[in-house]
């Protein structure tokens, strides 16, 4: 399999479950990824969210998620959320893949992710510049959670 660009996107950060949410979006297809897939990824994203262990050390509540529409039927919904102020927690959720427990191809049918995947190349740029996000703006001592939140991997190509 020959690598293929895919295109990202960064919508605005949201709150989600008491949360501030930042958003990367990853697709073959430069329109973007359908608006219901879209909207049943993040109607999916507190469920995902409800995995996070209790946050009592003063971290502030911010994750970062990638939504990323495969070239089948596969999305793919990515959770990263810090924790215990410098470690990064995942949680993953699918639809559309049989082959990671999904009882269907539709598109839109999240399910909670129960194997050790943490990204594929598509979706592992935003990992590294949220990494050096959060060390600039949170743990250089600042703790400016909303320069974080500005601060996102630019849109364009995934790399």
């Amino acid at each position: 399999m020959a690598f293929q660009e895919k295109h990202l996107s960064v919508p605005g950060p949201v709150e989600v479950e008491g949360r501030l949410v930042k958003r990367y979006h990853v697709t073959a297809d430069p329109a973007g990824i359908e608006p219901e897939v879209e909207k049943a990824a993040y109607a999916f994203l507190p469920e995902l969210l409800a995995t996070l262990p209790e946050l009592t050390d003063g971290t502030p509540p911010v994750s970062f998620v990638v939504l990323h529409r495969g070239g089948d039927d596969g999305a793919y919904l990515n959770v990263y959320s810090w924790v215990w102020d410098n470690v990064l927690h995942f949680a993953g959720g699918a639809a559309g893949q049989p082959v990671l427990g999904c009882p269907d191809r539709d598109s839109t049918h999240f399910v909670r992710l129960d194997r050790s995947l943490i990204g594929c190349v598509w979706e592992l740029p935003p990992i590294g510049h949220e990494r050096n996000a959060w060390v600039r703006h949170v743990l250089s001592g600042e703790q400016d959670v909303a320069a974080y939140l500005a601060d996102s991997l630019p849109e364009g190509l995934t790399g």
